[in-house]
């Protein structure tokens, strides 16, 4: 019995083909050559319900905000620019 080391990128993309592309984890497992107990353990740490999604759909959120904040504060930048340039240029 030999003892494979796979990435953390193959394991995400194995994940990806059971999950998106509804392909079965018996189907998986034949054409990989990877055992059907090690596809569920896969499954469970870096499936759609698995902690590791959770905080990447929390990350992607937080960045979302702060996409939306720093638009906002660059305008609020923008307009006070605007605002001085114009004080200056009126009170010569």
């Amino acid at each position: 019995m030999s003892n494979k080391r796979f990435t953390e990128e193959f394991k995400q993309e194995v994940v990806r083909l059971i999950n998106e592309r509804q392909y079965s984890v018996a189907e998986v497992s034949s054409r990989l050559g990877v055992s059907t107990h090690s596809l569920y353990a896969w499954l469970k740490a870096y499936g759609p319900n698995s902690d590791a999604s959770q905080a990447k759909t929390a990350d992607h959120a937080e960045i979302l905000r702060l996409r939306k904040e720093l638009k906002r504060v660059t305008e609020e930048r923008d307009i006070l620019k605007k605002a001085a340039a114009y004080f200056a240029k009126v009170s010569q």
